[in-house]
């Protein structure tokens, strides 16, 4: 795939877009979270909304 062409999604908790992975190749549709950061911060939004 050429960069430009590359899918997209938002980041639930830090708002920012990121792309497509190599690493997610498999499970792209289940990738909720940019990074393990977010995917971590998450549960402190849960608690303090």
């Amino acid at each position: 795939m050429k960069k430009q062409k590359l899918p997209e999604k938002i980041c639930p908790v830090c708002k920012r877009p990121f792309l497509w992975r190599k690493k997610w190749k498999l499970n792209w549709k289940e990738v909720k979270y940019c990074s393990e950061r977010c995917r971590r911060e998450k549960k402190k939004l849960m608690l303090f909304g």
